[in-house]
């Protein structure tokens, strides 16, 4: 008999298939005593299984490339902490063997990740998958994960690391469905990259008989368990208009009465450029910068180095305009050059802005290699502060460029409340905002965007975090300049147009959305956009302004 859940769709697309389960975890090796003759064995076994894991996660984000590999590149810093190491070969000289005291080694580290707030307890999923590849190797047994199948199926997991996300087999892999983590969680993104489509934050989905038939909407975030016939029917129906509709789906962004609304690439690196190209960007709203940052965590690249990695993207962007975010390090991003090791609540102290502003040659290289890379190139440049809270943030951002001789538009992201509250005050400092929704949700609610419990708060339909996207879109025009987002939010398309009605004048998204985002934009007249936004934001919950959203475009 059909039944229907619902978790959070976070990645487009319809998947109807049989359900396959993630492999479990690996087991907790025995605790055993050794002979203190073979400490100095075990420790040189742990430190070549650390070793074997690091390089393993190098080379899946080296195949996977884009968001997955920066991604994969932390996991691999993580495995080869010298302070976790360090706590390996202490227990290993005790008497533990080398699988048993990599395992207690991480359970420490664990708990002390767990209290130091939540943001940096959404990375215990992530160390959890590191521990069990290091004491499966140590082991001798395959490390559980993606299951071994000759046909299709929709993968069902308590949640899925980076490294298992990362190499799907979309051919494969229909689609995925999981217990925990949110719209913005590493799986999340790494599926929208992917075009698989996803649900997650589903409660009791590891209930799902194996073999089971679902059909999953990762648009909606509706599962259908043993779907009817005609519901197959319909949804394949939906899913291949879609899929027409997008096929035919090209130049710039728009609504269905002339209303620009240019169309941006989220990139992570180089690597990411190609597709953003083929899904016919605009330009780059988001240029993430960490990646280069992330290669050594000891020191910042030089100035050489970044120069060669910035000019790869501008060139693929000829007369596009090219947002630049400057390095955004600290919270689930610690550089051991830059962002302090004691901080009782990293999401909350010295990041971002505020890490570069303590650290101002670091901020100088940056813009200067900036503007190297930029010389004599026909991009329009712009480059934008993250975690600005005030006026004074975004006057000593402006300054340093400034000082850097760097010729480009300066803005600042809109991620605090306090920036949105006061946006026609940051603007007296800076050309253009830039809307963070993922991380203003997590200010705006106390909601960590890693934690699928709190995921309901996540959902940028919430109508406060509306309200503040309309505040700083009005800011912005009274003061005549520039307000995009370049969260996730710009990736639904339905909540695009509910974005393009609030006044936001540029939307930057994962490639994989762009032709969505695209197609649905051209339905719709501006007047038709704003009707719906005005209803969905004076809804009371997330849901309701999805649903009052829809009812306004759909005439009803």
């Amino acid at each position: 008999m059909e039944t229907t859940l619902r978790g959070v769709g976070v990645s487009h697309g319809v998947a109807i298939g049989e359900v396959r389960h993630m492999g479990t975890a690996v087991l907790e090796p025995p605790a055993k005593q050794i002979p203190a003759e073979e400490a100095e064995r075990e420790q040189g076994r742990a430190r070549q299984a650390v070793e074997a894991v690091a390089a393993d996660l190098v080379a899946r984000g080296n195949l996977a490339g884009g968001e997955a590999q920066h991604v994969l590149e932390a996991q691999a810093m993580m495995a080869q902490d010298p302070e976790l190491m360090a706590d390996v070969d202490r227990r290993i000289a005790v008497g533990s063997t080398a699988e048993r005291g990599v395992y207690d080694a991480f359970a420490s580290y664990r708990a002390l990740l767990a209290n130091a707030g939540e943001y940096l307890a959404g990375r215990v999923a992530d160390l959890d998958d590191v521990r069990n590849r290091i004491v499966a190797r140590l082991l001798g047994v395959p490390m559980p994960g993606v299951p071994d199948s000759d046909e299709p199926y929709v993968l069902i997991a308590r949640d899925l690391a980076p490294a298992d996300t990362a190499l799907l087999d979309p051919t494969l892999v229909l689609g995925f469905v999981t217990e925990e983590g949110g719209p913005t969680s590493h799986s999340a993104i790494l599926a929208r990259a992917l075009g698989v489509p996803a649900v997650v934050a589903l409660p009791g989905a590891g209930e799902l008989a194996e073999g089971t038939v679902i059909a999953v909407d990762g648009s909606t975030g509706e599962i259908f368990v043993e779907p009817s016939a005609e519901k197959r029917a319909e949804m394949e129906s939906a899913a291949a208009a879609r899929k027409a509709a997008l096929s035919t789906s090209t130049g710039p962004g728009a609504t269905s009465d002339g209303h620009k609304m240019p169309l941006l690439a989220n990139i992570g690196g180089p690597g990411d450029v190609p597709a953003a190209v083929e899904a016919g960007a605009e330009g780059v709203g988001l240029f993430r910068t960490e990646f280069l940052f992330l290669d050594d965590s000891k020191q910042a690249p030089s100035e050489e180095k970044q120069i060669t990695a910035y000019r790869a993207v501008l060139e693929a962007f000829p007369e596009g305009r090219v947002v630049v975010r400057v390095l955004d390090a600290g919270a689930d991003k610690p550089l051991d050059f830059l962002t302090p090791a004691d901080e009782p609540n990293p999401a909350l102290g010295v990041r971002g802005l505020r890490s570069l502003l303590d650290h101002p040659d670091v901020l100088r290289t940056q813009l200067t290699a900036l503007s190297k890379a930029a010389a004599g190139l026909p991009v329009y440049l712009e480059v934008m502060a993250p975690m600005v809270a005030d006026r004074a943030d975004a006057k000593a951002f402006a300054d340093a460029c400034r000082a850097a001789g760097l010729r480009a538009k300066f803005g600042a992201m809109v991620e605090i409340p306090s920036a949105a509250l006061r946006a026609r005050s940051v603007l007296q400092e800076v050309e253009f905002l830039s809307l963070g929704t993922n991380d203003l949700a997590q200010y705006t609610f106390a909601a960590d965007r890693q934690v699928g419990a709190v995921s309901r708060l996540q959902d940028p339909w919430q109508p406060a975090l509306l309200d503040l996207v309309a505040m700083s879109a009005d800011a912005a025009k009274a003061e005549g300049k520039s307000c995009g987002v370049c969260g996730e939010a710009a990736s639904d398309p339905l909540l695009a147009c509910v974005l393009t009605g609030l006044g936001v004048t540029s939307l930057s998204m994962g490639a994989a959305s762009i032709p969505y985002v695209r197609t649905t934009l051209a339905k719709y007249t501006l007047a038709q956009c704003e009707r719906a936004a005005s209803a969905a934001r004076a809804a009371d919950s997330a849901e309701e302004a999805r649903v009052a959203a829809q009812a306004v475009l759909s005439g009803e």
